[in-house]
């Protein structure tokens, strides 16, 4: 499942589209089309062998316009500058959105998580939070699990600064185990939203998930539980895939069944009829949910795309090239900036909840999360319907709006 390139120019390409139905000047947009700053760190980190090996880092943040950074931590082969100024202002777009007091952030190290030990694992997320110690924390830049990191990365991170600067603050990080100041519903949030939002979608266009077939690209923590929300709102989920292939069944999957058999073989290959991922990506469905990594549709396989209605639970799932075909051929997509937005949520009550020491229980968190998720959509499909948009160019709108306002009333200094 080896995703497409990111394209800075495509980002710009589709601003440009909202632009005519913004209040967005030259001067505020300047803002946006320029990070803040990006910062590039050699890591040396000793192997278990005894070697000394250098690894690249990289750290964005896009805009503060609306409040302290906040964005993924990425281990990823391949990862580059330009990958996450892409992705950093995606995030921005998305807090704003969400209406959430933030601005877009994304970093990470170019590495194969899966060619590293535990102990190189904590030695490499160690030596890379050291080396940004002084441009992080719960003020400035927060730090949230993204491919290949997860909640114990969080909790070194978390360690790491807080023995740096010689504090006990947990807030600097988001995505971190409950003992230490974590969230309910963090690893939920992403799918069950994306779920949610397409239910929404589909019955605002007079359609219904009841027994409609569905695919998932990806069975991590968002896949899964985008399969399982959508299956609780009466869909059929058919095909699934992760990193080995994908299973397939034409009455559709037990999910329950499948998680097992997924925890105990490490793979869903095997569980129902094997297929390969392009196939999965050119089923016959109502819904295909993209919940692995940026890219899964391009001009490369756009063609071959026959969902109705395609959702970005992951960010930038559906490259902009693929994104002009499938509207021409009248396939809907959820863009990352309205189906994803349960993830961006969580991780904000997660921050509110380490500033003010006070933690609110599951059914809270995941009822905040419902409303804001609810409201945003409400926001969008409503100026999607006043100025006859696709709902990612409304929803550039609305983000784009947002910021332009945090910018005026801030001004430029000096």
């Amino acid at each position: 499942m080896r995703a497409s390139g990111l394209n800075w120019q495509g980002l710009m390409e589709q601003l440009q589209q909202a632009l005519p139905h913004c209040d967005v000047t030259d001067g505020s947009l300047a803002y946006f089309k320029y990070p803040k700053r990006t910062v590039t760190m050699n890591l040396p980190v000793q192997m278990d062998d005894g070697t000394v090996k250098v690894f690249k880092g990289y750290r964005t943040v896009h805009s503060t316009a609306r409040g302290p950074s906040m964005g993924g931590m990425r281990l990823k082969a391949g990862l580059n500058a330009h990958e996450c100024e892409v992705l950093a202002a995606i995030m921005t777009l998305k807090a704003a959105v969400a209406d959430l007091p933030l601005g877009g952030a994304k970093g990470g190290v170019d590495v194969d998580p899966t060619t590293l030990s535990p102990h190189e694992t904590e030695g490499l997320v160690r030596r890379y939070t050291s080396e940004i110690v002084e441009l992080i924390g719960p003020r400035t830049d927060i730090l949230a699990p993204d491919v290949g990191s997860d909640s114990q990365m969080m909790a070194w991170m978390m360690d790491t600064y807080n023995q740096n600067t010689d504090t006990t603050v947990n807030g600097v990080v988001v995505g971190k185990p409950l003992p230490l100041g974590g969230s309910y519903a963090s690893k939920d949030a992403r799918g069950r939203s994306a779920a949610l939002v397409t239910s929404r979608v589909l019955k605002e266009a007079g359609r219904s998930l009841q027994s409609a077939p569905c695919a998932v690209y990806g069975f991590g923590d968002v896949g899964r539980k985008a399969a399982q929300t959508l299956a609780a709102e009466g869909a059929m989920v058919i095909a699934v895939s992760d990193q080995n292939g994908a299973t397939f069944a034409s009455g559709g999957l037990d999910l329950d069944a499948l998680s097992q058999h997924r925890e105990l073989f490490g793979t869903v290959q095997g569980f129902a009829t094997d297929i390969t991922v392009d196939e999965l990506l050119e089923l016959d469905v109502e819904v295909l949910m993209l919940a692995y990594d940026y890219g899964a549709i391009n001009a490369g396989n756009a063609h071959a795309v026959r969902a109705n209605h395609l959702v970005e639970a992951t960010n930038r799932a559906v490259l902009p090239e693929a994104e002009r075909f499938l509207k021409e051929r009248g396939v809907t997509v959820l863009p990352d900036l309205v189906a994803s937005l349960g993830g961006a949520v969580v991780n904000y009550l997660e921050w509110v909840q380490d500033a003010s020491n006070f933690f609110w229980t599951e059914e809270e968190i995941e009822a905040a999360i419902d409303e804001r998720v609810d409201a945003a959509v409400d926001t969008v499909m409503a100026f999607m319907r006043a100025h006859d948009l696709d709902l990612r160019t409304a929803a550039y709108a609305v983000a784009l709006n947002r910021l332009h306002n945090a910018t005026v009333m801030r001004g430029v200094y000096p």
